[in-house]
């Protein structure tokens, strides 16, 4: 065995060549732990075991060597990231780490994996005819669950913020025209869901916003509506959860449209409440099931669909009616500052991106205001035109 340096700790080297350094983490449960780490010089072994010391002494974990990326993965969604996002947001990760990262990367240790196998990771995905989107979403689960290891001195480096992710195309926004929602709403005239369908177009609200409302939450005398919470299925179980940002819990005015249906649909809803009697359970919810429970999302999907065909618009999302609000506000001239607060965006810059296709009407229609504004007249007709020739006599002048 080699002689240790000075200052070097317990430095030596094996029989085969390889040279070790030894960490000693004190005791625990009456046996002594150690930690080994391995190099093919002294200097090399050297490096790696003042860095674990400095580690040591900055409070950080030195982490397992042995531990592959699958199993820690796991270990934060069951144990770290609970807590910290909503627990539809703990589903969709689980989601896209089961399917999408585990099986390509879960094999490798975790202080082994490179910026490499990422990106072969991201190619996978694609090549398995997958979208962009969810090439992206998954790198970015990854990202925050290796961020969480890097934070906590389990990992050096978070690999993932070396690789650039595919560029997602956002898809094209469906939203129905005005004929088409006149021909929606009558087709849903006198039906149970009329209301959820006129209040969805008048203030956007989303699927699961909309079902969560409870009449606590609306003041019919002074139109408004409180968004407090959504329902939502969590892992196979309607669950009534926190809105989706801090900006979803808003109060929005009501136009005397939803007003009016949802007057009409509070008489329907107390007569269903009469004959089902004791079977009724009260949640005071707004759009309930027929016995007075949540209703089920996708009985509500079905019934959109059915009511699309009877319109003869076609199949539309419902999620699509939250679109259709945004782009008639818009061509209202309403401020996109004012269509984000009503939708509930976290920024104006998520707003502008997803209705950018109904921007330039609008610009084209504040060019106008500011002709008018400064006194100009113009003919659009007639502005793209070139001015005429001049005429000239027979000799030029």
């Amino acid at each position: 065995m080699a002689r240790r340096g000075r200052g070097e700790g317990s430095i030596y080297r094996r029989d085969d060549g390889t040279w070790v350094a030894v960490i000693h983490l004190g005791w625990h449960d009456g046996k002594r732990r150690r930690k080994y780490l391995y190099a093919r010089t002294r200097g090399e072994v050297r490096d790696k075991y003042r860095k674990a010391q400095r580690a040591l002494e900055e409070g950080r974990s030195l982490g397992d060597d042995r531990q592959k990326v699958g199993r820690y993965l796991e270990w934060w969604l069951a144990q770290a990231l609970p807590g910290t996002v909503r627990d539809t947001t703990v589903v969709s990760y689980r989601g896209a780490l089961r399917s999408n990262v585990i099986p390509h990367i879960g094999h490798i240790r975790l202080s082994k994996l490179t910026p490499q196998h990422v990106q072969a990771m991201l190619t996978a995905i694609q090549d398995k005819g997958l979208s962009a989107r969810t090439a992206k979403y998954a790198h970015a689960v990854l990202r925050r669950a290796l961020g969480q290891a890097q934070r906590w001195g389990m990992v050096t480096r978070n690999v993932a913020t070396l690789v650039e992710p595919p560029k997602a195309v956002r898809p094209e926004v469906r939203a129905l025209a005005p004929d088409e929602v006149h021909a929606l709403l009558d087709a849903a005239k006198g039906d149970r869901f009329e209301a959820i369908l006129t209040v969805a177009i008048a203030v956007g609200l989303r699927r699961g916003e909309a079902l969560g409302l409870k009449w606590s939450d609306i003041d019919l005398d002074a139109a408004v509506v409180r968004v407090r919470r959504a329902l939502v299925f969590v892992d196979g179980d309607l669950r009534f959860v926190d809105p989706k940002t801090k900006r979803s819990r808003r109060t929005i005015p009501l136009p005397s449209v939803s007003v009016h249906a949802l007057r009409e649909h509070r008489r329907r809803q107390a007569a269903k409440r009469l004959v089902a009697g004791p079977d009724w359970t009260d949640q005071d919810l707004v759009f309930s099931s027929a016995t007075g429970g949540p209703m089920d999302p996708n009985n509500l999907g079905r019934h959109f669909r059915a009511l699309c065909d009877r319109a003869g618009i076609g199949r539309v999302r419902l999620h699509d009616l939250r679109h259709t609000c945004a782009s008639l506000l818009l061509a209202q001239n309403v401020h996109p500052r004012v269509v984000m607060e009503i939708l509930g965006h976290s920024g104006i810059a998520i707003t502008m991106d997803t209705y950018s296709h109904v921007l330039p009407e609008l610009q084209r229609e504040a060019a106008d205001r500011m002709d008018q504004a400064l006194g100009y007249t113009t003919n659009h007709d007639e502005e793209d035109q070139d001015p005429p020739e001049p005429e000239f006599g027979v000799d030029g002048a």
